[in-house]
């Protein structure tokens, strides 16, 4: 292995009474993409700022190669005390040249003239990336890179990435960034860090195999203290386990409505039957929505049935909000009509998550400084219910003030999810979120009885929770498709791919007659891809059920391998079986 460009051995940091971490080795190589994990809490952000040597360790010596330039990208950039962000891009020690930060920022898409007391969170985000990437780092530490940016931005990111020749080490609730990006691993859990040579895509097998073999130690050693301390583990393994049949529900759920749509690029939801009308919630009728001389919604027709998970996607400023407002009746269209059922009784999770006083305590939050907490109509205890939103049961009695940014927005999720409600609306709920509350989110949306509405720039996020996606460009219209964001993209780049002409010269002849029905091969294919889509879905479903084998990846590399191509395999042909049936359908739909 080549000489590490920055190394820490021995790295240890007190905090509080006690050591946050003591006796870590860390490196990162020349061209290292490190995917820096762990649980909220754990100081994977304490790590990154003692890793750039931005706050003093308590043990350990850090060694770096003389001339290498080391850069963070904070989590939450401090703009304070300067004018405009470019004051603040240009600030500090190493300061970029005006040029190169402008030249990043046209790219992003943000204006450096702004006010930096006036800014949103998605301005400053990107006012930092300009500043950090126009310094020219060898070694890029990034907290929370993807925060208040929006598709485009997150995508124009990873491009950029892709082509950097430095390293950088990452931390992000991000999947399908870190899954892109990383090939090294660095895991912080319970104050150890244990680094792997496989990025992001191989770390919950990864995780399974430490956890499998760790609870084999402890019950050869019988201590039960040990097992004590593995309930979150163990209950985040089972968790992922049974999210495999939640996913499989959730793709059932898609079919259905896909079956249950217009044609293509029409943004209706149709419905066929008396009982799935008694079933609408939010019933939009060529809705359309202007702020001055710019149409924001134009004509949208929709309707939202219980039990719908509704996916809202695009740039920032193409919509997404005056969308959500209007499906929940916050904001009046200025042509059509929005219904909302009588009944609907909604919850609102938005990205402020500013509504907790510091000084209350989390039992105050939670019970009004009581015991028990009223789960929808049932009574649960303060400690159990802690324990299902990740939190150790002893935390009841700590101060909002003391919590991570992470804690909060799960404390703020554990508090929401507890009152009853038939809908749940959440504006960008991943912000903050560790992996962990991530699949607990995930977990307690798929149990949720009720319909959500969820905005979000969280591509696999949206790829594990929603049915429907709706998809914003700036130009008023709302395109949707039954699936996730990359059913979405797909159709979308679909859309966008050029029309092959083949010039010739041809006798003219009549026009043909419109076809009647199905091609012999097509009404096969209508006919036979159902049951195969089905065929498929069992196999990925036993597949994955093996690959759940924490020990499989130990014990047997060949046959994780073969297991890990096949359902990759199965994956891509089922998506293309769906893809082609879905195409079949509006054919059908078309003939009548």
């Amino acid at each position: 292995m080549a000489a590490p460009v920055l190394a820490y051995e021995g790295l240890g940091l007190v905090q509080g009474s006690g050591w946050l971490f003591r006796g870590l080795d860390i490196y990162v190589g020349q061209r290292d993409r490190l995917a820096l994990i762990g649980r909220n809490g754990a100081g994977k952000t304490t790590l990154l700022k003692l890793i750039a040597g931005a706050i003093d360790s308590d043990e350990g010596r850090r060694t770096i190669q003389p001339g290498t330039r080391v850069v963070l990208l904070e989590q939450d950039p401090r703009v304070d005390g300067f004018a405009t962000l470019r004051d603040f891009a240009l600030s500090g020690e190493g300061a970029p040249a005006g040029h190169e930060v402008e030249a990043i920022a046209d790219q992003l898409g943000v204006d450096l003239s702004t006010e930096a007391a006036t800014a949103s969170g998605g301005e400053r985000r990107r006012a930092a990336i300009a500043r950090a990437l126009a310094m020219d780092p060898d070694v890029l530490l990034m907290d929370e890179p993807t925060n208040h940016l929006d598709i485009a931005a997150i995508d124009w990111l990873e491009g950029w990435l892709g082509k950097y020749t430095g390293a950088f080490v990452a931390i992000s609730h991000d999947r399908t960034f870190l899954t892109r990006l990383t090939k090294q691993t660095l895991w912080l859990d319970r104050g150890t860090i244990r680094r792997a040579e496989i990025g992001f895509g191989g770390f919950e097998v990864w995780t399974e195999t430490v956890y499998a073999e760790e609870a084999r130690n402890a019950e050869r050693l019988d201590a039960k203290l040990k097992i004590e301390e593995h309930w979150l583990q163990r209950g985040v393994t089972g968790r992922r386990r049974r999210n495999q049949g939640r996913l499989a529900k959730l793709h059932e759920m898609r079919a259905a409505r896909a079956a249950m749509m217009g044609p293509q690029g029409a943004a209706a939801l149709a419905i066929g039957s008396d009982d799935a009308r008694t079933k609408v919630v939010i019933d939009a009728k060529h809705v359309t929505k202007r702020f001055g001389d710019r149409t924001i919604i134009r004509d949208m027709s929709l309707r939202v049935t219980r039990g719908d998970r509704i996916g809202i996607v695009g740039a920032n400023g193409a919509g997404k909000s005056t969308l959500l407002k209007l499906l929940t009746g916050e904001l009046a269209p200025d042509e059509g009509e929005v219904r909302l059922a009588k009944t609907l009784d909604g919850v609102v999770i938005d990205q402020q998550r500013s509504l907790m006083d510091p000084a209350k305590s989390v039992r105050d939050v939670l019970t009004q400084g009581g015991e028990w907490i009223e789960v929808l109509g049932s009574k649960k205890h303060i400690h159990g219910y802690l324990k299902e939103f990740l939190f150790e049961p002893s935390l009841a009695d700590a101060k909002i003030g003391t919590l991570s940014g992470g804690e909060r927005s799960r404390l703020l999720l554990a508090r929401e999810f507890a009152r009853p409600s038939n809908l749940l609306v959440l504006d960008e709920p991943t912000n903050d979120l560790d992996l962990e509350t991530l699949d607990l989110l995930q977990e307690v949306i798929a149990d949720y009885e009720g319909t959500v509405l969820i905005v979000s720039h969280d591509r696999d996020f949206l790829d594990r929770t929603v049915t429907v996606t709706l998809g914003l460009d700036g130009s008023g219209a709302v395109d949707m498709v039954a699936g996730g964001y990359a059913d979405w993209e797909a159709k979308r780049k679909r859309r966008a791919e050029p029309k092959k002409v083949v010039a010739k010269a041809a006798p003219v002849v009549e026009a043909p007659k419109k076809a009647t029905k199905l091609s012999y091969k097509d009404q096969r294919d209508y006919d036979l891809l159902p049951r195969r889509i089905e065929e498929l879905d069992g196999a990925i479903a036993r597949d994955e059920a093996a690959l759940a084998d924490g020990s499989l990846y130990a014990k047997d590399r060949a046959k994780f391998d073969t297991l890990m191509k096949a359902v990759a395999a199965a994956r891509e042909e089922k998506d293309a079986a769906e893809m082609r049936w879905l195409e079949l359908a509006e054919m059908v739909e078309a003939l009548g």
